[in-house]
Order: C-alpha cells, then structure tokens, then sequence
C-alpha cells in the first residue's frame, strides 16, 4: 500500500515538474516573439542579427539598411535605438571579470582560453550616448542549467564571443559623416511605451522631444 502511495506522489510531483517546465518554455517563446516584434518597429524592419536573452527579457538586434541598433529588456516593453555607428564597442564578461573586448580605433582583446563552465557570462554593448552609455546582456547566469531545456554556460560564451568579432567588424567600417546620415537614423528614443522606465521621466521626455 505504501508503495502505491509512493508512486502516485512520485507521478504527481513528475506532472507538476513538467508543466513548470513546459510553461517556461512557452514563456520563453512568447518572449522571443514579443522582442523581435519589438525591433520590427523600433527599427522600421526586421531585425538582420539578432541576440536574445532567455528568460531574462532582453535582447539587441541590428538592422543595416536602416542603420539602426536597438537594445530591449522587459520581452520588448521598453527599447533604445541607436545609429549603429554609436557602437563603441563591446566586452565579454565572466564571473565579473572582462576576458575580451573589442572598441574602436584599438586593437582587439581576444578570448584567450577555452570556458567550459561559468556562473554568469555577460555581453556588455558600448555606446556613444551620454544618457545610455552601455547595455548589458546576461546570457548565462548560475541556476539556469535548471530553468532551460537547452544551453550552457559554454554555449553562451561562444554566442557572446561571436557578437564580439560581429562587433569587430562594424566598427571596422568606414564611418558615415553626421551631416550625410540619413534622418531614420537619429538617434531617439521610442514612442510610449517603449521609453526606457528606469532614467526618470522628465530626462526621458526632453531627450525624446529633441
């Protein structure tokens, strides 16, 4: 009997675990959706490159025929947008300690070794904006290896170090003069709701009105 009791607790507890974690993954999907939706307005199109954050809400994407980068948090709620040629630069960050970094008009730190596991692994974008300067992307942090399916701490490294030599590559190009920038690509902040919440809202609404 008690055996019976056992097993039901055991295939009880086996279909609460599954639902967690089939709803994580749906809330992950969804999320996915809502921060390329996101891009495709703030940029006026389809994200080119795109880096999303699982279950964390954030994510960057590049549009090179508008010339836009936006970054989002919040699944997409709230977005900056940036020329591109304000990227500045960008690092990659493990366990609190930058490992390599890319910037413009210095030569490139490269990864110089090989990351098996991690507590956390961040992607920190640069920008030129005094108001916004940086964006960062936590891709992997301690505890997820519960939370995903898919994924480790390696992977998230590689994804990241990835987006530095695609970093790299667009500040090697030719900058474009402010005066010959086309007018989509000013930078600005989104319309509500999509300002950024966390900067004060009277800093937000000059910022957006100029």
């Amino acid at each position: 009997m008690n055996e019976i009791v056992r097993l039901g607790l055991l295939v009880v507890l086996a279909g609460a675990g599954l639902t967690v974690i089939g709803s994580m993954v749906a809330w992950t999907l969804n999320e996915t959706r809502q921060i390329r939706r996101a891009f495709k307005k703030v940029l006026g199109a389809e994200a080119d490159v795109l880096l999303i954050a699982p279950g964390r809400g954030r994510g960057t994407g590049l549009n090179f025929k508008t010339g836009l980068c936006a970054v989002a948090w919040d699944a997409g709620a709230w977005c900056l947008i940036y020329r591109i040629d304000e990227l500045m630069g960008a690092e990659l960050i493990i366990d609190h300690h930058v490992v390599a970094r890319t910037f413009r008009g210095e030569p490139r730190r490269a990864l110089e070794q090989v990351v098996t596991q991690a507590s956390r692994v961040t992607l920190r974008l640069i920008f030129d904006d005094a108001h916004h300067p940086d964006f960062e992307l936590d891709l992997w942090q301690a505890g997820d290896e519960t939370r995903r399916a898919t994924g480790s701490s390696a992977s998230a490294v590689q994804e990241a170090n990835r987006w530095l030599a695609r970093t790299e590559a667009i500040l090697r190009r030719p900058q474009v003069p402010p005066q010959t920038a086309p007018v989509i690509a000013t930078r600005e902040l989104a319309p509500a709701p999509w300002n950024h919440p966390a900067d004060g809202e009277d800093d937000l609404t000059e910022t957006a009105d100029t």
